[in-house]
């Protein structure tokens, strides 16, 4: 008799260049409820600037450009534009809240130094 086994699928966010947690997709949500009118989704990106090269960008859009990636997270619609995607590969974006500081958080595998304010960075 032969044996199957099944290994279980890996999420569908593993393909996607940039994670949101459970934590930031509800803080995203939350602020994206009080804005008068309540846009369609949250834009990630990197820009050129900041002490290190590169600096974190994160507003609320209308709609996604031609060139970006649309990924959905729990409903969230988060666009990522093509240069962005390949600075934010393997991204792990968190919201975190602690005594002296509250916000978001990233989490980049292809960073190899950051800056003392911890806003910039180079790769």
């Amino acid at each position: 008799m032969a044996t199957t086994t099944t290994t279980p699928s890996a999420p569908e966010t593993k393909a996607y260049p940039v994670v949101l947690t459970p934590n930031a997709i509800v803080k995203v949500k939350e602020i994206m409820a009080q804005q008068d009118p309540i846009p369609a989704g949250l834009r990630i990106g990197v820009v050129g600037g900041g002490c290190s090269g590169f600096s974190y960008n994160m507003s609320f859009e209308n709609g996604a450009g031609m060139m970006d990636k649309v990924l959905t997270f729990e409903g969230l619609k988060v666009f990522v534009d093509a240069t962005s995607a390949m600075y934010l590969n393997g991204c792990i974006v968190d919201y975190v809240e602690t005594l002296e500081a509250a916000g978001f958080k990233f989490e980049n595998p292809n960073v190899k130094s950051t800056c003392g304010c911890g806003s910039s960075f180079s790769v």
